[in-house]
């Protein structure tokens, strides 16, 4: 079994920072990439930041020069820094991992909880 538990989300006001965390514990073999995605009200789920294991990160335009994405193999854990919080940042940010359980086993996607994040005006 597999579980990845978010934290860090929290209610800021427009400019302010946030940082999540996401740690995954249980069978794992390897964690490959690792992600951020966010869902608002009525929209689909969308991709933020991803990074894989040798460090290439991925940013959606929406954030790029505001979030950073990292990660610490050591602990299993990604971070996402948020700076300069816009209103339309406001989500359920969800967590995401490809690992690996076994050595050559499959691949598999899981998901964290989601955290809120809300950012007033």
């Amino acid at each position: 079994q597999v579980s990845l538990v978010e934290s860090g989300g929290g209610l800021v006001q427009a400019g302010g920072s946030l940082r999540l965390s996401c740690a995954a514990s249980g069978s794992i073999f390897s964690i490959n990439a690792m992600g951020w995605y966010r869902q608002a009200p009525e929209n689909q789920r969308e991709l933020v930041a991803t990074i894989t294991s040798g460090g290439t990160t991925t940013y959606a335009d929406y954030v790029k020069g505001r979030f950073t994405i990292s990660r610490d193999n050591g602990e299993n854990t990604v971070y996402l820094q948020m700076n300069s919080l816009k209103p339309e940042d406001t989500a359920v940010y969800y967590c995401n991992a490809i690992i690996t359980r076994a050595a050559w086993g499959p691949e598999y996607r899981y998901w964290g909880q989601g955290t809120q994040v809300t950012v007033s005006s």
